[in-house]
């Protein structure tokens, strides 16, 4: 099970009643965070996401409301007792950020491992940190400045089948091995997961773009992901000219690309300070995209 919340769903600057956005996702008892804004750790901790259990942090693109929390996020790892190394994956230029934006931390007790990827072209990349079976992709989006989005691909173990163990005679300790794909011998035979399993399960996908123009390349990437979670700086059609200038999206912008992906889901962020109400706008999409969320901070499903 993967277990997401969107902790944060604000753009620009944090309002008393909305942090700014950032995605935390569980898996296997570690985690994984997208942005971190001002006051990120303030969020994540509001809405029960357990900072001790964060191993990896992706990284958009370099403006403020989604790295100026850095530091904030880096002093409270260490509270937490964090000795882990932390790794840190985001646009070329990653490493100068982050290591000006650590300069007020001290000396942290776990190391910072930080990976930068080019933001003309898609990245595919692993992050056995949190576990060998996820995949993940980077891929470029259309803002004032380079920026990413994130792929993941989380692969689920095929189906145990117990009869098929026993028929075969094996003791129950191999059980566990064979179902996580090992391979074992017993009484001069090898045996394979496939003798013990009943095929493949659907592997679940999550997709995050914002900051970005409404690209169709976006579609492509959210391609049937089971949670697509897309800007959605305004919800009136009249602020598209101020979206082309700014590289932003509107609510409508992402139902679209929703629409082309055959997302399962479609979850709103990075709403304008100036939205104070993006509720008002569900009904109408609702009609356009039933499983569309209008999103508020400490948004949380399990896949």
């Amino acid at each position: 099970m993967v277990d997401i919340c969107l902790a944060g769903t604000g753009g620009m600057m944090p309002l008393h009643n909305r942090w700014l956005t950032c995605c935390y996702m569980e898996y296997n008892g570690k985690a994984i965070l997208i942005d971190c804004g001002e006051g990120t750790q303030i969020a994540l901790v509001e809405a029960d996401c357990k900072l001790s259990k964060l191993e990896t942090l992706l990284i958009t693109h370099f403006h403020a409301d989604h790295v100026s929390g850095l530091p904030g996020l880096l002093l409270s790892l260490g509270n937490y007792s964090k000795t882990t190394p932390l790794k840190i994956y985001g646009p070329k230029g990653t490493t100068e950020i982050v290591n000006s934006l650590r300069c007020i931390c001290g000396k942290l007790p776990y190391e910072l491992i930080i990976t930068e990827f080019p933001t003309n072209e898609v990245t595919d990349f692993k992050v056995p940190e949190i576990d060998d079976m996820i995949s993940v992709r980077a891929f470029p989006l259309k803002h004032s400045v380079p920026c990413l989005g994130y792929s993941f691909v989380f692969s689920r173990k095929p189906v145990f089948n117990p009869q098929k163990a026993e028929s075969l005679g094996l003791p129950k300790p191999m059980w566990k091995v064979l179902h996580g794909g090992g391979t074992v011998e017993f009484e001069g035979k090898t045996y394979t997961t496939e003798m013990v399993t009943d095929g493949e399960r659907k592997p679940v996908k999550v997709t995050y773009a914002t900051d970005s123009r409404p690209i169709d390349t976006i579609a492509d990437e959210a391609f049937r992901a089971d949670l697509f979670i897309c800007e959605g700086m305004y919800g009136d059609d009249e602020h598209e000219q101020s979206m082309k200038e700014k590289g932003h999206m509107l609510i409508s912008d992402a139902v679209r690309l929703a629409e082309l992906a055959e997302a399962e889901r479609l979850w709103f962020t990075h709403y304008s300070p100036a939205m104070t109400n993006p509720s008002a706008y569900e009904k109408g999409i609702k009609k356009r995209f039933p499983a569309a969320v209008i999103s508020t901070d400490g948004q949380k499903i399990t896949l």
